[in-house]
């Protein structure tokens, strides 16, 4: 009876879940309803979906509306009107300039309903309706409708649950409009009444019009949607060639073409292997997926894009001789169940990452060259501080009490009310979707048109984009690929770059010559020593610890070490287990028999999602079947607790039978339990392992190269300023950007680095396109004054260059040099340089000489850079007087020690009883590395106060030759007085020896 119902995807109008509208449906005893949410499709499927479980046949549509007026609803009549209808929405979600029009165009097996206004003449179509409100009832009784009542129906809303759910859309509506909530204007709300009746309370409402009841039903009954979510047939393009005999002809043939790059002599187990992957391949129709896969990635070749495919495709012979992935998985025994296996419904995953400059010419190539492409939404839902901030404005809070809301600093027992208020709310509306957003890396490509199933936005990426997310997608058999960004492989094609202009005399980089990196013995010597500072994921301090830990020097246990920092076994514990096994063979025989035979590699210990598999496939005698619930319930896309509780019972049944102790079956299976949603697959660690040594590669014969490149890709775990730091400790020479040499980005030349105008802040694009076009065109600039007659620019982004020192080949005091520009930059508006026929003769005033210091320099750099080129620990007030350093901890273990150190970063966990504490990352006096963990009690005693130097007391301790401090105290030291604006400080400390950036 209901043919206007909004859910929450109605966004920052409705409040109701989809699911919760089908329980109150049902609940109200109706079998039929409409979700017609507002401009929007993003619950249409999973409301067909969720129909089933309450007995309810589902109709769809759309609520069109110019803002909150509403224009007229459309209902499909069949699959074939939902799909004219997305069609008919995009092309208004497409074009922002575009408005929803009185009157809707006729679409095929659609039907509309116009909201009834009192004297309006309405020319009904055959398939047009108008919609009655109760309170429009009355006014039908002395209208002409009131002879003609076949065209009209029932048009009660349905947009919130209760008075509460009013309440939440008033809010939401004035979060929408950026104004209080006391401001709201009534036309952008809804009614109170907009709730749902019952069908005894509606029948009562209209028992005057018995026809509009009648009506109504006859309408539902016109309406019938039906979409398949089995997953049985994936519902991706079918066929890559027009033609899926020729399809798997095709793919036989690129397979076998890829055994002479891939394989010297190939013996019966890759044989065997390519054989069982095409059967089951084509036997799950899968084959268009891997063809649509090569497809791309041959054009990314054909540019010279670098990519590293990953994922669970890794585990494939068949992705690795089509040059998807670089993953041998007969070397590395990858298991093929963990890939595909008869069970499976949803094809492998191939994560592909390029570089960030390369991403968005992939993605143009795919929706150029497949027909029915998007890429998948994802849903932007409201946070609670947010919501607070939200919230706090619409009930007009002053700043300073929404801050302190937003922090959690308070008693919600002593606020006032407007201050509870916004808590209560805040809490409530906690996530509910808030806007559309893009999925990182997710791209859809259907076989039937993306309307048959969703409408699309037109978001600033300028790619067409669905109403709904991955999880639906891929509950409608629609399974993505996965194109993402990443700034690791910028960092190593542009290393190759940069050391061909450093290095004009040395041979070209064959930067694919895996199988030498992994010999050789400079790259085991990073990895071993974690020196491995900008090098891909084994950078962050939890992998550095890591590997010193395990004293890493191999692929395999690269590939291992990349695997079990994830939380998944980190927090089981068998992280622990695994390094003291490593460590110690001998404490191998402590393991459960069955564990070790199925994982002798990891000494026993689950570390791959592969091995939960085998693990619950062989101890736990599941079958593969039961045990893909696990698979799924791992990839962390779905309700995973669920998955795995799914096949619990099935797990300690099957282990009963078989006379395992029960506390051993519980201690596994808490071990399975831990992957949910953490777990990577062993051909996923592996391609990251590969791109790990590509990096490691560079750092180890070309460090200074592939340090620049790292910082114009704007660094990796870490700030700018670290890698810096970084060069300067591989013999790099540091030198701030001058007018005269640096370019946009930071430039090599021998050892000298100069850094780009880019990392100056608050220096224009178009500054910089200035400049550096000029200089190209007519040479170097010899003065300022030739500077400013040659670039017009502000006074304001010349004062920038100024103060930065980019005019120190001038010999001129930059004091000076700032003063003179401020005498001879015009102070109006700047305009393009107009070329005169007669040079005049600048004025030369007499500027008073103003020398500036080395500290001021400092100063100036820590403002335009955000770090110091010269050494942080002479900026301290009072000099450094702690003799100890990094290098010397080992002979301190378990002594407490005090030692001042610079911050590097800081990473924020809570322990099990919800308490924070905290582990630091600091550079010694040296330039070494201090790492540190504070306990809650220290953490909230002694906070980090920001970037600078502290003097941390601690305990050394030694765990597995990996030191830390487990801090008792924190103190951050004073700096020195900016002597930009105060008076004159002590002099300026120097230290040549010093090397932090």
């Amino acid at each position: 009876m209901y043919l206007n119902c909004h859910s929450y995807y109605s966004l920052r109008y409705g409040t109701i879940s989809p699911e919760k509208l089908l329980a109150i449906s049902a609940k109200n005893g109706f079998k039929t309803m409409a979700l017609t949410d507002i401009n929007n499709t993003s619950a249409c499927l999973d409301f067909v979906r969720l129909s089933k479980k309450y007995n309810i046949k589902p109709v769809l549509g759309v609520d069109f509306r110019n803002g909150a007026k509403q224009q007229f609803v459309m209902l499909a009549k069949n699959n074939k009107g939902f799909h004219n209808i997305n069609r008919y929405l995009s092309t208004f979600l497409h074009n922002a300039s575009l408005t929803i029009p009185n009157e809707a165009d006729v679409l095929e097996d659609a039907l509309v309903i116009y909201p009834y206004k009192y004297g309006k003449n309405f020319n009904l179509k055959k398939f047009e309706y108008l919609g009655v409100k109760p309170e429009d009832l009355n006014k039908i009784k002395f209208s002409k409708w009131n002879q003609n009542r076949e065209k009209l129906v029932v048009f009660q809303s349905v947009s919130f649950e209760n008075k509460k759910g009013f309440n939440t859309h008033r809010l939401l509506r004035a979060i929408d409009n950026n104004t209080l909530l006391s401001k709201l204007d009534k036309s952008e709300e809804g009614k109170e009444a907009d709730i749902m009746l019952s069908a005894k309370v509606l029948s009562e409402v209209y028992n005057e019009f018995p026809e509009i009841i009648e009506n109504t039903k006859s309408v539902l009954n016109q309406c019938s949607v039906n979409f398949d979510f089995s997953g049985d047939i994936p519902n991706n393009q079918k066929s890559y060639t027009k033609s899926e005999d020729l399809d798997f002809k095709l793919l036989k043939k690129l397979t076998y073409d890829g055994l002479d790059y891939r394989y010297k002599k190939p013996d019966g187990v890759i044989f065997n292997r390519i054989e069982k992957e095409l059967s089951i391949i084509k036997e799950k129709n899968f084959v268009s997926y891997f063809l649509m896969n090569w497809k791309i990635l041959k054009y990314a070749r054909s540019k010279n894009y670098y990519y590293v495919g990953r994922g669970s495709g890794a585990n494939s012979i068949v992705a690795y001789l089509l040059r998807i992935t670089d993953v041998d998985p007969v070397e590395l025994d990858l298991y093929f169940e963990r890939f595909i296996n008869l069970y499976r419904k949803n094809p492998p995953d191939f994560d592909i990452d390029f570089s960030w400059t390369d991403r968005d010419d992939i993605t143009e190539f795919i929706f150029k060259t497949f027909k029915n492409t998007a890429l998948l939404a994802v849903y932007n839902t409201f946070k609670f501080k947010a919501s607070v901030r939200e919230l706090g404005k619409v009930f007009g809070l002053p700043k300073a009490e929404i801050d302190m809301l937003s922090k959690g600093h308070y008693n919600i027992k002593t606020l006032d009310k407007l201050s509870q208020l916004v808590i209560v709310y805040s809490e409530y509306i906690q996530g509910f979707p808030n806007y559309l957003g893009i999925h990182a890396s997710g791209i859809i490509i259907s076989e039937k048109p993306i309307h048959y199933y969703t409408a699309t936005f037109f978001p600033p990426k300028g790619f067409a984009t669905t109403n709904f997310d991955m999880v639906v997608a891929e509950d409608i058999g629609l399974y993505k690929f996965d194109i993402l960004s990443q700034r690791g492989l910028g960092k190593i094609k542009d290393t190759v770059n940069i050391v061909k202009y450093n290095h004009p005399e040395k041979p070209p980089i064959d930067i694919h010559d895996i199988k030498g990196f992994k010999t050789d013995e400079n790259i085991k010597h990073i990895l071993r020593n974690a020196q491995a500072i900008g090098c891909f994921y084994v950078e962050s301090p939890a992998m550095r610890m890591l590997l010193k830990k395990l004293q890493v020097d191999n692929y395999l246990g690269l590939v291992a070490a990349s695997s079990i920092i994830r939380p998944g076994v980190s927090k089981s514990g068998m992280m622990r287990e695994y390094i003291l096994r490593y460590r110690n063979p001998e404490r191998c025989k402590t393991a459960h028999p069955v564990l070790l035979n199925i994982m002798p590699e990891t000494y026993g210990v689950m570390v791959y999602q592969e091995d939960v598999i085998k693990v619950a496939h062989y101890f736990g005698g599941l079958t593969l079947a039961e045990a893909d619930k696990l698979r799924r319930g791992m990839s962390g896309k779905f309700r995973s607790r669920d998955e795995f509780l799914s096949v619990k019972q099935l797990f300690f049944n099957n282990c009963k039978q078989k006379g395992e102790p029960l506390d051993v079956v519980e201690e596994i299976w808490k071990q399975i339990e831990s992957f949910a949603g953490y777990a990577f697959a062993k051909g996923h660690s592996a391609s990251y392992a590969v791109e790990s040594y590509q990096s490691l590669f560079l750092k180890a014969y070309y460090p200074l190269e592939y340090m620049v490149a790292t910082i114009n890709n704007f660094g990796g775990f870490y700030s700018t300023e670290l890698y810096v730091h970084e060069a300067r400790m591989h013999g790099g020479i540091i030198e701030a950007p001058c007018v005269n040499t640096s370019f946009n980005e930071a430039f090599i030349k021998g050892k000298i680095i100069y850094l780009g105008f880019m990392f100056l802040h608050g220096l224009e694009a178009k500054t910089i396109q200035k400049l550096l076009l000029e200089r190209d065109k007519n040479g170097v600039f010899k003065s300022l004054d030739d500077f400013i007659e040659r670039i017009n620019i502000s006074v304001e982004q010349t004062a920038i260059l100024i103060k930065i020192n980019a005019f120190r080949f001038t010999g001129v005091n930059k004091r000076e040099l700032l003063w003179s520009a401020h005498l001879k930059i015009s102070k109006t508006v700047v305009q393009d340089h107009v070329i005169n026929l007669f040079e005049t003769e600048r004025v030369q005033y007499k500027t008073p000489e103003l020398p500036s210091t080395a500290l001021e320099n400092a100063f100036d750099a820590l403002e335009l850079l955000g770090f110091t080129l010269c050494n942080p620990f002479s900026l301290l007030e009072q000099k450094a007087v702690q003799p100890l350093r990094a290098a010397l901890l080992p002979k301190f273990k378990n002594r407490n020690i005090s030692i001042e150190a610079y911050l590097v970063t800081t990473k924020n966990t809570r322990t099990s009883n919800g308490k924070y504490m905290h582990f630091g990352t600091f550079l010694d006096f040296d330039g070494d590395f201090i790492d540190t963990v504070h306990f809650p009690p220290v953490a909230s005693k002694y906070p980090f106060r920001g970037k600078g130097i502290y003097t941390i007391t601690g305990k050394v301790i030694d765990e597995f030759d990996c030191i830390t401090i487990e801090v008792i105290t924190m103190e951050k030291l004073a700096i020195i007085q900016d002597p930009r604006y105060s008076d004159p400080s002590p002099k300026f400390i120097t230290n040549t020896k010093l090397k932090i950036g």
